[in-house]
């Protein structure tokens, strides 16, 4: 896919589109589980291309425990402890939001890559670019490789403008790798998805987190989701949306953030509602848990997304 002529910088453009949007998680245990704790991440986030409006989180049964917290990085967390016997448990997350278009920037019109990287050397301290610059670094589930720095290469050649190489390289990743559901799980390395060019929105997006990282810009995992079309003369099916996935590139104080999907070719637009972000997946985990028995379980989770009319 051609990139576009122009594309979206981090400042709105006033032009928005409101959603609903509902997430359930339900787990169904094998017997019954005295105690269970619970950490989520399932509350969408205000940034400055994203208004939240309502936010609600209904949880089953209801825990002893419940708070609420602001992570390292700036993400609602929810940690819950449900003490009675049980064999299930489930999360509803309904939130209503308001997603921001970006206006539009040349990405010929950038700063070259190299620019930018040289310009966070010395950066240290909250009010000089440690936010940003943490997220040069390798991470759990993002380590630097020869095999990535090889392949941003063909993206990042020496002067390009950091907009553009970017866009180049979620391009090459939605051309070169295949979409497969089943040929990954959220323990597959790395390296592993690199050698097989086959995975899903998680890999594809940790794929451009460490090739961005590998040559010293900084780079974030983005939790979300994506509003989807039905076919043509079809009724949108409520549910069938799924949690998604992408990179954030830093491009420079002008340009700021630039949020690039490679499942999908294309830069984040008011189709994409931010959860969470950082390092890798590990940081934004929708939801993870530690419980005493429950013999194996099933999970079953379902997500819609509706646009509201204004």
């Amino acid at each position: 896919m051609t990139p576009p002529p122009s594309v979206p910088t981090s400042s709105s453009s006033g032009l928005s589109t409101r959603y609903r949007v509902r997430h359930a998680t339900a787990y169904d245990y094998g017997e019954d589980v005295p105690i269970s704790h619970h950490l989520l991440h399932l509350t969408a986030r205000p940034h400055p291309r994203q208004r939240i409006r309502r936010s609600l989180l209904t949880i089953d049964p209801i825990p002893a425990v419940r708070t609420e917290r602001v992570d390292y990085f700036g993400n609602t967390v929810t940690y819950v402890t449900v003490q009675e016997p049980h064999r299930t448990f489930s999360v509803i997350a309904e939130s209503e939001v308001e997603v921001f278009e970006p206006p539009a920037l040349k990405p010929e019109d950038s700063l070259p890559w190299e620019h930018v990287r040289d310009s966070l050397r010395g950066l240290s301290g909250p009010d000089d670019g440690a936010e940003i610059t943490q997220y040069c670094f390798d991470s759990a589930l993002v380590a630097s490789s020869p095999d990535l720095l090889d392949y941003v290469r063909g993206s990042f050649m020496p002067g390009r403008p950091v907009v553009a190489a970017a866009i180049d390289l979620m391009n090459r990743i939605n051309r070169e790798f295949a979409f497969d559901p089943t040929a990954t799980t959220v323990a597959t390395p790395l390296a592993a998805v690199m050698r097989n060019r086959r995975g899903v929105c998680q890999d594809f997006a940790h794929i451009a987190v460490g090739c961005v990282r590998a040559i010293g810009l900084p780079a974030r995992y983005v939790s979300g989701y994506l509003r989807t079309l039905p076919p043509p003369g079809k009724p949108r099916l409520v549910g069938a949306d799924v949690s998604h996935a992408w990179a954030s590139v830093w491009c420079g104080a002008a340009a700021g953030w630039l949020d690039i999907c490679p499942t999908n070719a294309c830069v984040a637009n008011r189709d994409f509602i931010t959860v969470a972000w950082g390092r890798d997946y590990d940081d934004v985990s929708p939801a993870r848990g530690v419980l005493l028995g429950g013999a194996g379980h099933g999970l079953t989770v379902s997500v819609d997304v509706e646009p509201l009319e204004d």
